[in-house]
């Protein structure tokens, strides 16, 4: 099966193209073609790996400003915050909610929890609020997409595309 005549007949065709070669490399026009091919293919793997390098790079810039910009956006809440804190207008909901107290001449009533929670509305529920599984794959929303900006269509929202 695999015997070794066997092998070198089916190797010969091989050898005799990879012989043909080399010896076409005698003439200096296709040596200097090979180097000049060699050359290009070092220059755009380089490129390539630059541009990969700088989209990587690109990438974490802007995790890393939009992480800035959520946590300034986060200490001006916190700012906003302490002003409120300060202001006679929370001391004064404070002082109602955590210590009973009340204002001069306001008279306080105690309502039972079950009378209370008799008038309130009902929130609707988690299951109704969740939205649904889209019905395209990720890659086929994407392709409508481009598809409708490139055809300029009105892009309002899922239910105007045919």
């Amino acid at each position: 099966m695999f015997d070794k005549i066997n092998i070198q007949n089916r190797l010969e065709p091989y050898i005799a193209i990879a012989r043909a070669y080399v010896l076409s490399l005698r003439d200096i026009r296709n040596v200097g073609l090979l180097v000049f091919t060699i050359i290009v293919l070092l220059i755009s793997w380089s490129g390539v790996k630059s541009i990969q390098a700088n989209y990587g790079l690109q990438k974490q810039i802007a995790q890393l400003t939009q992480q800035n910009q959520l946590q300034t956006l986060e200490n001006n809440n916190l700012a906003l915050q302490n002003q409120y804190f300060g202001t006679a207008q929370y001391l004064e909901v404070s002082a109602r909610q955590n210590l009973g107290l009340s204002a001069p001449g306001e008279t306080e009533l105690l309502v039972p929890r079950d009378v209370a929670l008799a008038h309130t509305v009902k929130q609707p529920s988690d299951v109704a609020t969740k939205s649904e599984v889209p019905s395209q794959a990720f890659w086929q929303r994407n392709f409508q997409a481009w598809m409708d900006f490139f055809l300029h269509r009105n892009t309002a929202g899922p239910e105007s595309r045919n």
